[in-house]
């Protein structure tokens, strides 16, 4: 299985704050986002990846996030099977400290 790639949550507030757009996807449940996403981030729970491929473009790159990176994680494993450009979020909400909403 190849490795998936991953970001900080560190790298990834660099990111937000330089002002770059990126692909957010959080796949935590809603109970779980209710409490706070990062702006700008679709929630699709984990299990309704499947059938939201179409959401999906192969010449984007996601970056997915969930509490831990674990679910996140398998969501990547999935896609990058199916030929799409992921990143996970390591150490997931957990060890985000930036803004959300």
């Amino acid at each position: 299985m190849e490795e998936i790639q991953t970001i900080t949550p560190e790298e990834l507030q660099k990111k937000l704050e330089a002002g770059e757009k990126l692909e957010l996807v959080d796949v935590r449940e809603d109970e779980e986002v209710a409490a706070g996403m990062i702006p700008g981030a679709k929630h699709i729970r984990m299990g309704e990846i499947p059938v939201n491929l179409d959401y999906f473009d192969k010449d984007k790159e996601y970056i997915f996030i969930c509490r831990s990176s674990a679910r996140s994680g398998n969501v990547c494993y999935y896609l990058q099977d199916q030929g799409y450009k992921v990143r996970n979020m390591v150490g997931g909400m957990m060890k985000w400290t930036g803004e959300t909403k």
